[in-house]
């Protein structure tokens, strides 16, 4: 280990469109990793990049690349307002997820736009991100990458589950982590919430004064996706081509899908769990009390709700520990989790 305190911002943009998630964070090792969030904030998107991020599938490569320029330029000055206005100076690096554009790794496809080596002189330090690229070249998902954070620094839990755009899960078996995408959450929740005026279901209030639909609900819980064993990984395409096209079908209310696809994903995540365990919950759908409420209806478990800071951003700082561990040449990327030929240290490092 070359160094064992570090001064990092963690950055990351889900498929949830939420915005840009930056967290300032100190770590130490000590026998083991500790941390502290410190200033956090989340810069939510204008339209324009609500609506270009929304549709990133839909362009071919040449826009895709041109629009990767100008996210860059952009995040480069979200993160520098980041800076000034929380006066950070030294440093040891900006670590960033980017944001998923493509993700197909059956063929041998993932990219993230704002990945570009430009970004570390924009921003004038050291950036370390494109964690994906290296894990789909190995033969494995790209995904799901929180799964070393939650082995490094919330061992403690049974399971480690994130609701954003997709519900993913990690836990130790046998000594080995295994993680996957349960389902989608967010990225189908807020469609229909935004159909209503809002930009998310506050609470599950829409999804609670709705009613459950059984046939949309059994169709949804025998997609063949739930027959496969980890490790598997979801995303837009996925969603675009085996969720959306069924929810629109049965032509009902807002209110009806919502509660019908809460109660999918209540099931599912319920079936990822064993009864009695400890399960940290983290990510912007853990405000989603009735949400929380049916999957607890289905399994009966410890729902721990860390701090707001961890709840928010604790993808931010996770990903801001894959850059440490990358600047430290140590295994960043577990091969049980993304079936991947063997563990590895992924991202890439840009100097200024």
């Amino acid at each position: 280990m070359t160094k064992s305190t570090y001064n990092i911002v963690g950055i990351m943009s889900g498929t949830s469109l939420d915005g840009i998630d930056l967290a300032h964070i100190s770590f130490s090792f000590n026998n083991k990793w500790s941390f502290e969030i410190h200033e956090a904030e989340t810069i939510s998107y204008t339209q324009y990049w609500k609506n270009t991020l929304a549709n990133l599938v839909n362009f071919d490569l040449q826009t895709l690349k041109s629009i990767d320029q100008e996210y860059t330029v952009y995040l480069a000055q979200v993160i520098n307002v980041f800076l000034r206005k929380n006066q950070l100076t030294k440093l040891d690096a900006i670590c960033s997820h980017g944001h998923t554009a493509l993700h197909q790794p059956e063929q041998k496809l993932t990219y993230q736009i704002g990945n570009l080596p430009q970004l570390a002189t924009l921003v004038n330090n050291t950036v370390v991100c494109d964690f994906r690229t290296q894990d789909v070249a190995l033969n494995g998902q790209g995904a799901p990458l929180v799964p070393i954070g939650d082995r490094l620094l919330f061992s403690q839990f049974d399971y480690c589950i994130n609701l954003g755009g997709f519900a993913n899960i990690s836990s130790e078996i046998n000594r080995s982590r295994i993680a996957y995408d349960i389902c989608p959450v967010n990225i189908v929740m807020n469609r229909y919430a935004k159909k209503k005026g809002f930009d998310y279901d506050k609470g599950g209030a829409i999804a609670k004064s709705g009613i459950v639909n059984s046939n949309l609900l059994n169709q949804l819980n025998n997609l063949d996706y739930y027959k496969d064993q980890p490790p598997k990984s979801l995303g837009l395409e996925w969603v675009d081509l085996h969720v959306f096209p069924v929810l629109e079908v049965f032509n009902l209310s807002e209110e009806n899908i919502l509660r019908t696809f809460i109660e999918h994903i209540a099931i599912q995540i319920s079936k990822a769990i064993e009864p009695n365990s400890r399960v940290l919950f983290t990510g912007g759908g853990t405000f989603n009390d009735f949400l929380l409420e049916r999957i607890r209806f289905h399994n009966k478990f410890e729902l721990i709700k860390p701090s707001i800071k961890i709840i928010e951003y604790k993808e931010a700082l996770i990903f801001a520990l894959l850059g440490v561990l990358k600047l430290n040449g140590e295994v960043n990327c577990l091969a049980s989790v993304t079936g991947a030929d063997f563990d590895h240290s992924s991202g890439v490092i840009f100097n200024p």
